[in-house]
């Protein structure tokens, strides 16, 4: 079995990577910086090349007479796909990540919005998206970002091809590129002896193990299709909830400070006004096993930064 990944330097893309050939796959990820390939891959036979995104030609070489999957961790405008899709007939299973962002609620608002979106109950993949967004828009801006993945999505999947979107929610895992702990992490190893938390850490926002992405990318690689599938661990952790994980795994004794809503100080990066949760039930039904709890996985990102923490201190 052979797989290319788009961008597998990155959380889900390593994770992926890694996972993969552990099981014995060939894989090849691509980048634009050797320098950011992780040694934990290198190690486990994965290939790195040097390629752009926007090089379909040299992405075609790479990919040669076929693979068996293709993952897209790098599709942010529709050209992108549309230029791909010559490689991507030559794939038997095909995943492209998207996000949980494209998600509007019933008066049209979303998470890259002014308004904050009140979805009263777990999205399924069902739920209204975005209009897809018009040639030209930034996708890297706030608000073109969720719009550019729409089209994105509507290209894949109207190309008729084994398509799996997946939509992942706030992603951690060891090599993410924003990982959201890194500040608790740093203040518990410089032992600060206490953290606050906005609105008593009661807020929820899905998350999502970038080790359950690979779990699911895994999964739809032996079961080729076109649909759309969300992504997020099958635990539902409030802010507070996360952060205690993060002091239990670092041993951290200090005191965590439950600040009452509308106080300053505390922010933390889980803070939503109404709960964000993805409905997974469907890729359960589907046959996938998620690699294990969030709370868990957590480590793989907390340890991750603690040895780069410590590294420093």
């Amino acid at each position: 079995m052979r797989a290319v990944i788009l961008g597998g330097t990155g959380a889900i893309g390593g994770a992926t990577a890694q996972r993969l050939s552990k099981k014995g796959w060939r894989v090849d990820i691509t980048g634009r910086d050797r320098s950011a390939m992780p040694d934990e891959l290198t190690v486990t036979g994965v290939r790195f090349h040097a390629i752009d995104r926007a090089n379909a030609e040299a992405i075609g070489r790479l990919v040669g007479g076929g693979v068996d999957l293709l993952v897209d961790a790098l599709a942010y405008r529709a050209s992108d796909v549309e230029e791909l899709l010559p490689v991507m007939r030559a794939a038997g299973s095909i995943v492209i990540v998207s996000s949980r962002a494209v998600y509007v609620d019933a008066t049209g608002r979303h998470i890259n919005g002014d308004e904050p979106p009140d979805f009263g109950a777990p999205l399924s993949e069902s739920n209204p998206t975005l209009a897809p967004a018009a040639a030209g828009v930034d996708p890297f801006s706030r608000a073109g970002y969720a719009p550019s993945k729409v089209a994105v999505e509507r290209i894949a999947l109207g190309s008729g091809l084994p398509v799996t979107v997946i939509r992942p929610s706030k992603v951690h895992g060891r090599w993410a590129r924003n990982a959201r702990t890194r500040t608790f992490v740093e203040r518990m190893l410089r032992g600060d002896a206490s953290i606050g938390l906005a609105d008593r850490g009661e807020t929820t926002d899905h998350l999502t193990a970038a080790g359950n992405a690979a779990a699911l990318i895994d999964f739809v690689a032996r079961v080729p299709g076109r649909r759309v599938l969300n992504c997020a661990d099958p635990d539902v952790l409030t802010a507070r909830e996360i952060v205690e994980a993060i002091a239990k795994l670092l041993n951290w004794r200090g005191q965590i400070d439950l600040l009452e809503p509308g106080r300053r100080g505390g922010e933390h990066p889980w803070y939503a006004k109404n709960p964000i949760v993805l409905d997974t039930a469907a890729a359960v039904e589907l046959g996938y096993k998620p690699e294990g709890e969030g709370r868990a996985l957590l480590d793989n990102e907390v340890s991750w930064i603690a040895k780069q923490t410590e590294r420093s201190l």
